[in-house]
């Protein structure tokens, strides 16, 4: 198993230290560094930074959210940063959810498989460049050819050679249906939350993988003698992502965390949220689902826990930036 680095997308502004700690972690050994965005900090403009200082780690998009642009301009995006990094460049896609969708884009939230289908086609026909993109989908149209269609766009093939036919397009996904595609369709699986000792919520949905698939799973260390401490950050993500993050009936989290086996669980804890109880919707994750999806605690309850993830379906563990350096070098000793 692989370590990467996950720096997430931003708050009010850029993290603190992102180019030694990338840098350190390059020098540890980790496979590679993802970013992120939400409704702030987009994902492909932190990483070409960290592409220009760093030399071999990969660098990931987790993930790149659809409604944020056409299939074409992230084609585009991606083929730049993997030119300007020899190489490094996985591309990581994710529909997000209605309120973002809608909200923040301004586009439909509706048939979000059909419209990951044909978005992950046309960017490997991009990259595959054998012939003028020609593209007659129900969500997208090469050349055009809908409401207010001029009628004079025709089919074009990009400009910039792509250094790679076969670049890596990983997706985000949480629903069964959704892992499922990511399974047919992607090289390699984001989940948002994953555990190796419940590996039966996503086995059938993951059961179409071909050789070689790869899964990238994001986890917080938190390391602490005070086991209910190490848990409460965990606990705080997933409060906000199980109660807000989504309405009632349309949350992707709350839905996950039932088939985890929390039903009555998560339906409190959105309640909660939605009653404007934050403190006690936190309080109302239970430790033993915060502890199944993270590693937390004294470094060698951390160092007894990691191995059952090593011996999992995880490719690499994505880990969350502890802060400075010093505190990365701490992390990879205990998980290396």
């Amino acid at each position: 198993m692989k370590l990467g680095l996950m720096w997430g997308y931003w708050g009010a502004g850029p993290p603190p230290d992102v180019i030694p700690v990338t840098q350190e972690a390059e020098r540890l050994g980790f496979d590679s560094v993802w970013t992120a965005e939400a409704w702030g900090s987009d994902a492909f403009s932190p990483l070409a930074w960290i592409a220009g200082q760093t030399s071999t780690i990969k660098l990931g998009t987790s993930v790149v959210q659809l409604a944020a642009r056409t299939p074409t301009a992230t084609a585009m995006a991606a083929m730049t940063i993997d030119h300007l990094s020899n190489g490094r460049f996985q591309l990581g896609l994710g529909v997000s959810g209605p309120q973002v969708v809608e909200g923040w884009y301004g586009r439909p939230s509706t048939k979000p498989l059909a419209r990951t289908r044909e978005y992950v086609e046309i960017i490997r026909r991009v990259l595959r460049r054998e012939e003028p993109l020609d593209f007659d989908g129900k969500f997208y149209q090469h050349p055009y050819r809908g409401e207010g269609s001029t009628g004079l766009g025709k089919p074009l093939r990009s400009i910039v050679h792509p250094l790679r036919a076969d670049l890596p397009i990983f997706l985000g996904a949480e629903g069964p249906k959704n892992v499922a595609l990511t399974a047919e369709i992607g090289d390699g699986w984001l989940p948002l939350y994953y555990s190796p000792h419940h590996p039966e919520v996503y086995a059938e949905s993951l059961a179409g993988a071909k050789p070689g698939f790869e899964i990238a799973a994001g986890a917080q260390v938190n390391i602490n003698d005070d086991l209910e401490a190490a848990l409460l950050p965990v606990k705080t993500m997933l409060g906000f992502y199980i109660g807000g993050m989504g309405a009632k009936g349309q949350n992707y989290h709350t839905k996950l965390m039932q088939r985890f086996g929390y039903e009555a669980e998560a339906l409190k804890i959105q309640e909660l949220f939605f009653d404007g109880k934050r403190d006690e919707a936190i309080a109302a994750v239970p430790d033993e689902f915060a502890d199944a999806i993270s590693l937390c605690g004294p470094p060698e309850r951390i160092r007894d826990r990691v191995a059952a993830w090593d011996e999992s379906a995880v490719s690499t563990l994505l880990v969350y930036s502890p802060g400075g350096p010093a505190a990365l070098r701490t992390l990879a000793e205990i998980l290396l």
